[in-house]
């Protein structure tokens, strides 16, 4: 059985149309299931330790944040559809080790590496679809980020508490941003589209 895509004006969807309407559904989903493991895992905590977490995330950073992208809604409305997609590779490429660690437990968080995995196929594709022969990655070499510092180190309960909120605040994080940079791509190359955020 085949299914064919349209749009709202009754037209068939072109590939690259058909490319992003799968990938910014996948990333919806992750982004999704980072929010309701996220949830979960707080309301586990007592809720002291939640507003001793909340002011301990607030100081630290996601690893990710070291990847260079738009830093408001203004910044991302300017940049191209290649940078968008660029970015949005690079955080979920940054992801895949540590998604390891988040697929411990519960069946939706053995979701997360193989949907990451395939995100990132779909954007990739993309990628190459709206190139026009630029190099979007000259070194060709993946983003070498620390993963997670000593996360994966033993740890005591408080400390390992700790780090499991940070990493699952920063997933969450990071799906929201690739959610954003993929719609509006998506919205870019739409001809009936209105790309406000």
């Amino acid at each position: 059985m085949s299914v064919l895509l349209v749009s709202s004006s009754g037209q068939p969807l072109s590939d690259s149309q058909r490319l992003f309407s799968i990938a910014v559904s996948r990333v919806q989903h992750l982004h999704l299931l980072a929010q309701r493991i996220f949830s979960d895992f707080e309301s586990s905590l007592q809720t002291e330790e939640q507003r001793q977490l909340n002011k301990i995330f607030l100081q630290d950073f996601c690893n990710s944040d070291y990847i260079i992208s738009p830093i408001d809604k203004h910044e991302t409305q300017r940049s191209s559809v290649l940078k968008l997609l660029s970015i949005s590779y690079r955080l979920v490429e940054s992801w895949e080790f540590p998604s390891r660690s988040l697929a411990v437990g519960s069946a939706p968080r053995n979701q997360i590496s193989p949907k990451l995995t395939e995100l990132k196929t779909g954007i990739h594709l993309l990628i190459r679809a709206n190139q026009d022969g630029a190099e979007i990655f000259p070194d060709n070499s993946a983003l070498q980020l620390a993963p997670y510092g000593n996360y994966y180190q033993s740890l005591g309960a408080e400390e390992s508490l700790r780090r499991t909120y940070e990493l699952l605040a920063c997933f969450k994080k990071d799906m929201h941003k690739v959610e954003t940079y993929l719609t509006v791509a998506k919205c870019r190359l739409s001809p009936e589209a209105n790309c406000t955020l």
